[in-house]
């Protein structure tokens, strides 16, 4: 194998394993104050609201929802004026268990057909931290409204460089008690208390 091989060979390599940083240097700045002012959608395709319970206390089990669409009205300086709308539809549950979705979306669960989609209205937004917040909003599902607070921080904001659209990120974390919202089923034996977690990518409009 002669030199002038390896070298072409892996001159290549070296500039794949670049290009992560190269393309987040381009497109992200993680400064909050730096964010752009204005309306959003969110980016379906990279938006993803996880949820988890314990299982007979043995272990956590974990489900997703996709397919998530919505807007959100933000100024860096005026952090308490954020508002946040999201839709998600019930029928894009996934665990990675196909019996288990169908049985997730019938009416003995989650009712997809009857209450077809989750949705959060913010009410009110707190600055906790330099790229911290907390959203607390209406959050509707399975047919019953309760307020809910999410615990939000800033991923970053920049141009995308496969969409070119200005983008922002933001992950959240959070709890419902899901016996609240009426699904009941086999509580306490699953657990009642459910975790979300959030990870959500917003494109600015024209």
């Amino acid at each position: 194998m002669t030199r002038s091989f390896l070298k072409s060979a892996l001159i290549p390599a070296a500039l794949l394993a670049s290009v992560p940083a190269i393309l987040h240097a381009q497109a992200a700045d993680p400064a909050p104050a730096a964010a752009q002012a204005g309306s959003y959608k969110v980016e379906t395709s990279h938006t993803r609201v996880g949820f988890s319970v314990m299982h007979f206390g043995f272990s956590e089990w974990y489900g997703e929802f996709a397919d998530v669409t919505g807007s959100l009205s933000i100024d860096p300086a005026k952090i308490e004026n954020t508002k946040l709308a999201v839709s998600i539809p019930v029928a894009t549950v996934s665990t990675t268990n196909a019996t288990l979705d169908e049985e997730l979306v019938s009416a003995d669960w989650f009712d997809a057909e009857g209450y077809p989609t989750i949705t959060f209205v913010s009410t009110k937004v707190t600055r906790t931290g330099e790229r911290t917040a907390d959203v607390t909003g209406n959050l509707t599902f399975h047919g019953v409204t309760k307020p809910v607070t999410l615990h939000a921080s800033f991923n970053a904001g920049g141009v995308n460089p496969m969409s070119k659209a200005y983008t922002l990120g933001f992950n959240a974390t959070g709890t419902i008690t899901r016996s609240d919202f009426g699904v009941k089923n086999y509580v306490p034996a699953v657990g009642d208390e459910v975790t979300l977690r959030i990870s959500a990518a917003f494109e600015k409009g024209e």
